[in-house]
């Protein structure tokens, strides 16, 4: 997709660049189990548990694999579709022949905006009658799958809409209140996919993560721990995947607060100090794990890099086409994250 390219690295040495100078940031909430750490594997308050298989799933359900594949009925309504994620997203689904409504939702600034995508121009519509327009496209496309890349502070609001309308949802957009999110969602019975990482073999690294926080607890004590993430300066919160991973971390031993992360906003840092290619410094994800332990003799450095976005735009479409086989078959579990349509096998 226009050359971007994501890779993704495990580093288990000191590097012989000089370290990245780290220092602390603001505070960012984050969405907690009730331990305290945040759980990239979760629903609501509760743990999802781990296994090692990622191989597909084997259901009766042979002619609803079949039925959901793209071009088979299932539409997908993309809000924020002016920006460049959910350009992308929207990219995407045109390429995997999945249809995509001409109507989204953006802020009461884009109210009445034309943004033309793939050939098709989309309207967008700010907060006044969202309700109205949701209702009468959902009326229109009964099989509607809305996608959410938004803004933080819209991921309530908006998860409460749907949920009124009843119109099952992907929810890509990172921030807000996740436990109200969760809440929401499981009292109006809604399927959706919620997660805050899209990315299909980021989540994978994730999921190793997590495999090894609950098998290996304390295996890591003493260790000191620096954090840098780099993103566009558009994103205003701290990554998500980071801090999944902290926590890992922290259950594996190492005492870490979130407010220490360091957030690379500024491109010329990200050009000069943390490697960024110039032409993506507009749409790139660069996190830096490095554990040191007390008497500094061992160091392990955990790395992974995205350029662009097709990765979390193709891990989009996967989730949407996931969630469309779930609700044919009328699966009793409502919501999903990542790691569960990794588990199904069933991606393109």
């Amino acid at each position: 997709m226009n050359g971007l390219m994501a890779s993704s690295s495990v580093f288990l040495h000191r590097p012989v660049d000089s370290r990245l100078a780290f220092a602390s940031r603001t505070s960012h909430n984050a969405g907690k189990c009730g331990n305290g750490r945040v759980s990239f594997m979760r629903i609501g308050t509760r743990r999802l548990p781990v296994v090692l298989s990622m191989t597909a799933s084997v259901d009766s359900g042979d002619e609803v694999v079949k039925s959901v594949l793209p071009g088979n009925g299932i539409s997908i309504m993309v809000n924020g579709c002016s920006g460049k994620m959910g350009k992308a997203v929207i990219k995407a689904a045109d390429s995997a022949g999945v249809n995509f409504v001409p109507i989204s939702f953006g802020s009461a600034g884009e109210d009445g905006q034309k943004v033309e995508v793939c050939g098709k121009e989309i309207t967008v519509h700010g907060p006044a009658e969202r309700e109205k327009v949701l209702s009468s496209v959902f009326e229109k496309h009964p099989e509607l799958i809305v996608v959410d890349y938004t803004i933080p502070s819209a991921v309530n609001d908006n998860a409460e809409l749907y949920s009124k309308v009843g119109v099952p949802f992907v929810m890509g957009t990172t921030g807000g209140d996740r436990d109200k999110l969760y809440e929401t969602v499981e009292k109006a019975k809604i399927y959706a996919v919620i997660s805050p990482q899209m990315g299909k073999q980021v989540v994978a690294f994730l999921a190793a993560m997590e495999i090894m926080a609950e098998q290996f607890p304390g295996a890591f004590s003493g260790y000191s721990l620096d954090v840098m993430e780099s993103h566009q300066a558009s994103k205003l919160d701290a990554s998500g995947t980071a801090k999944a991973v902290i926590s890992c971390f922290q259950e594996l031993g190492v005492s870490y607060d979130m407010d220490q992360i360091q957030l690379i906003r500024d491109p010329k840092q990200q050009v000069e100090m943390v490697g960024v290619p110039e032409e993506h410094i507009s749409g790139h994800a660069f996190h830096l794990y490095h554990l040191t332990s007390p008497d500094e003799t061992v160091s392990f450095e955990f790395q992974h890099n995205v350029c662009g976005r097709s990765i979390y735009a193709e891990g989009t479409v996967d989730a949407v086409l996931f969630l469309a086989k779930k609700i044919r078959l009328k699966a009793d579990q409502r919501i999903y994250n990542m790691i569960d349509v990794l588990r199904e096998g069933n991606m393109r």
